[in-house]
């Protein structure tokens, strides 16, 4: 393909002419070349009427049963045609939603340096959104229906379910939904959204979605999410769809016979590592704020947890269902304001009561100090938060932060002090004072003393890489410039941030 070749791609809207844009409209008039994804499309009979030539693959759809294999196709054949000269690209509704074949167009295209240029587009989605009186904006996920067997929807949300072509997809569609949603489910069937004299909408139960009889590839499913009540000791709320057994079978599959030889050579120690990985991945996806991200990274930390437990079911001293039943029997204990008759006021008596609990569940043990408690594993930062927290759940606290932030100046005086003695190993000793008391200051505060140390190491490396920048662009060796320089250009970082 030459590097000048063109490629206009755009959307015919969901079937009525008036959803077609101006400029679809004003570019496919002007078109020397109309390629259609297929000509069996509402707004196809309108374009012959208004003089619009145009070519079709639809004899790709007789020759090919895959529709990947299809897509592959038209992709390829759009790209040979663009060779010839430019050509436009229409397919149904939005070029950019479930059009597979316009993926594959822009991937190939841009590989061989080919220009591409997307017209907007009205989706069968906006008219589907308007039919069902949908906020797309309250979460709504779009599935794509030939491929539901590889990303099936999350229950727990409205999912939207495209291409039904048919009765026979339908069954395909219909048989995934029921390994999620119980057969009763309703749901709703609508075809030919926002077209005039061809929408029709009909609720029925999920069971009875391939008994449709005028299904066609103008049909899509609203699945509203499932709200189920989880009975029992817990009262109302929203049930596990998912419980952990394919995970469990998954580990058990990898650690047997003929499984990972990496996963069957790991135990609890050489886990450690990626148990502490995976943890901090949360927690960075958690500063970001970026939902789907917690979700994998979430994931991630659950593998490590039945990993764990698949490695001590298999030496019979515990497996996942003892984790889970001891976790929720614990919970439940801990919380008898909730599953009790015990009531408190706010949060600090909840603290107060959990303390004592578990003072409770630890009588008979052999007596063991406030804070031998908190894992000497854990970061250094975190560890003396938890140390401070346990010491004031006994009542050595400050009254407020007035008397931690004199605490800070006085460790400072102290450091200070020994500094100049230049002796390092008090240096070392009243430094871990001062970071303690700042720690202890945060506390007070209700400041997380690790979430703003590592919110402001992200701000400092953002405003270094501002420095690196503009060194590079002034041309000079980094090393080069003085500490005045560099600060007058790290001033500036902090001047955009406040932009």
């Amino acid at each position: 393909m030459c590097s000048h070749a063109r490629i206009t791609i755009a959307g015919l809207g969901p079937g009525a002419p008036g959803c077609i844009t101006l400029g679809t409209w004003e570019s496919l008039k002007a078109s020397p070349r109309v390629l259609l994804r297929t000509g069996i499309h509402p707004v196809v009979d309108w374009l012959r009427q208004e003089g619009i030539s145009f070519s079709t693959f639809d004899y790709i759809y007789e020759e090919e049963t895959d529709f990947q294999k299809i897509y592959k196709r038209i992709a390829e054949e759009v790209l040979g045609e663009a060779d010839k000269g430019e050509v436009l690209y229409a397919v149904p509704g939005h070029p950019l939603v479930a059009e597979e074949s316009v993926r594959l167009v822009i991937e190939m295209a841009e590989k061989k340096g080919a220009d591409i240029e997307l017209l907007p587009a009205v989706s069968f989605l906006d008219a589907l959104f308007i039919a069902l009186r949908l906020d797309p904006g309250a979460g709504l996920q779009i599935i794509d229906g030939v491929r539901i067997d590889q990303k099936p929807p999350l229950p727990g949300r409205d999912a939207v379910i495209t291409q039904i072509y048919s009765r026979l997809v339908a069954s395909d569609i219909k048989i995934s939904l029921l390994e999620i949603y119980p057969p009763e489910h309703q749901v709703t069937v609508i075809r030919g959204a926002g077209i005039p004299g061809e929408e029709i909408i009909e609720s029925i139960s999920l069971f009875e979605l391939d008994r449709l009889s005028w299904l066609d590839h103008l049909t899509s499913l609203y699945v509203p999410a499932m709200k189920s009540e989880a009975k029992g000791a817990f009262g109302a709320g929203q049930a596990c769809l998912f419980p952990l057994d394919p995970l469990v079978e998954i580990l058990a599959l990898l650690r047997g016979e003929g499984g990972c030889p990496w996963d069957r050579e790991q135990d609890h120690r050489s886990l450690r590592p990626y148990l502490l990985e995976e943890t901090y991945e949360v927690l960075e996806a958690i500063g970001e704020g970026a939902a789907a991200k917690i979700c994998e990274e979430l994931g991630d930390l659950l593998l490590q947890i039945v990993f764990h437990a698949q490695i001590a079911a298999e030496n019979q001293n515990f497996d996942i269902n003892a984790v889970v039943a001891g976790i929720c029997e614990k919970m439940i204990r801990r919380h008898p304001h909730v599953f009790g008759s015990v009531s408190v006021k706010d949060s600090s008596e909840v603290l107060v009561n959990w303390e004592k609990i578990k003072a409770e569940e630890r009588a008979g043990e052999i007596t063991r100090g406030l804070l031998a408690g908190v894992s000497q594993s854990l970061p250094a930062l975190m560890r003396a938060a938890r140390l401070q927290e346990k010491a004031a759940g006994a009542g050595f606290d400050w009254p407020d932060y007035r008397g931690a932030l004199a605490k800070t100046r006085e460790e400072t005086d102290e450091l200070e002090a020994v500094i100049t003695a230049g002796n390092t190993a008090e240096i070392e000793d009243e430094l871990g004072d001062l970071l303690f008391s700042i720690v202890n200051l945060a506390r007070l505060l209700g400041v997380e003393p690790e979430t703003a140390l590592s919110g402001t190491s992200v701000k400092f490396t953002r405003r270094f890489a501002h420095i690196e920048k503009m060194a590079g662009l002034s041309g000079r060796d980094f090393s080069s410039y003085t500490l005045a320089e560099l600060d007058k250009w790290w001033e500036d970082a902090k001047k955009q941030e406040k932009i």
